[in-house]
């Protein structure tokens, strides 16, 4: 079964949501960022599940693409 993010995914990637994919990858990246500067915790289980969900909307964001993109 898939998980959240990659259904929502998938969701925006089918209604062409660009805007949604990027909002979504800002998003991400602070919270990596973010969670990269503190101390006095071991954040690595939440930054490597934020890492995977940048790549599945990397992922996204390549299908996109490559449907908008004429044939050749």
């Amino acid at each position: 079964m898939p998980s959240a993010i990659e259904q929502i995914v998938d969701a925006y990637v089918r209604l062409k949501n660009r805007r949604g994919l990027d909002q979504l990858m800002m998003h991400r990246q602070r919270l990596a960022v973010d969670l990269k500067s503190r101390s006095g915790y071991d954040f690595s289980l939440p930054i490597g599940q934020i890492d995977e969900e940048i790549a599945i909307i990397e992922a996204g964001l390549s299908r996109l693409k490559a449907a908008n993109s004429p044939a050749a």
